[in-house]
């Protein structure tokens, strides 16, 4: 079993590139640090360390066990905060998975709701459409595939229809329109705002032949917010779901797309654990309420 604090401050050798600098960031002397590292390489029955001048520089093998040990070592100092938290008398945490255009339009509102109505909670956001974290979280806010299914442990809660617009410069010629059919779409240049391959490009591209033709992608922009300043630039188009069209500079309008629309389902995913827990469940009744009643969408609630 290796020993915690030791990875902690061989990672801290490895960071800062010599043992001096790791025992004054760490405030230990450099003795310590020594005495940890010897420790740690007798453990593992590795050589982590090589001379390299007047200092040392990591092995192969030290180098990939330091890569190797980022993700214990932040699950490490979650769980010490859990145990901070207790300790200090906070009633408990709270991870929230969401993906970017989600978190953008409703989080920062509802978590200033939630930590407002439980001042003692303490609240994990993950990124979880990109993250690579090793991550559980209590609840989930996902976009829903085509073909369906759910996730093992979880229960699937829909949220949302979330249809997708076309976000056109403002003197373009469909600025004016208050909607377009997707075919019509088929000789603009377009400005892709997901990553190819992903749930929301798929959508897109499916619901294009749908419409009999194949969008031709001339920026590949990846992201909704560089996409939106691409088209506001005059580089193209984009067609990107309307809850990432909130906000948009004024050299830019949406218009609504028919003849299809294409549309992505949003859901919450709450973890189910044996054991209730009040947070998770009432950040749902917030998403629930919120999505119930667009129109609170800018002001979801006091607080």
């Amino acid at each position: 079993m290796l020993d915690p604090h030791r990875l902690r401050v061989f990672r801290a050798v490895v960071g800062s590139g010599s043992v001096q600098a790791a025992a004054d960031n760490l405030g230990l002397t450099s003795s310590a640090v020594s005495q940890h590292l010897s420790a740690l390489a007798r453990e593992t029955g590795l050589v982590l360390f090589q001379r390299q001048g007047r200092g040392i520089a990591a092995t192969p093998a030290g180098l990939e066990l330091a890569a190797q040990s980022e993700e214990a070592m932040r699950q490490w100092d979650r769980l010490d905060s859990v145990v901070t938290d207790l300790r200090d008398g906070r009633s408990g945490r709270l991870t929230i998975g969401y993906f970017a255009s989600a978190g953008a339009a409703w989080m920062p509102a509802l978590v200033k709701r939630l930590t407002s109505e439980q001042p003692d909670l303490t609240v994990d956001l993950v990124l979880t459409e990109v993250t690579s974290r090793n991550v559980t979280p209590d609840i989930d806010v996902v976009i829903d595939p085509p073909d369906g299914g759910g996730r093992s442990g979880y229960r699937q809660v829909p949220l949302a229809s979330d249809p997708f617009v076309a976000v056109v410069p403002s003197d373009h010629e469909l600025a004016g329109a208050r909607s377009v059919a997707l075919a019509d779409l088929r000789g603009e240049t377009w400005v892709s705002n997901d990553l190819a391959g992903s749930l929301g490009h798929r959508i897109i591209v499916s619901a294009c032949a749908a419409a009999g033709f194949t969008p031709r992608f001339t920026v590949q922009a990846q992201e909704h917010y560089s996409a939106i300043q691409f088209v506001a630039a005059g580089v193209g188009i984009s067609v990107m779901p309307r809850l990432a069209a909130r906000a948009l500079p004024p050299e830019v309008v949406r218009v609504r797309i028919t003849d299809p629309t294409p549309v992505r389902e949003i859901s919450a995913l709450v973890r189910e654990t044996g054991r209730p827990n009040p947070a998770a469940e009432r950040l749902l009744e917030m998403l629930l309420e919120l999505n119930t009643h667009p129109a609170r969408r800018g002001r979801p609630g006091p607080g």
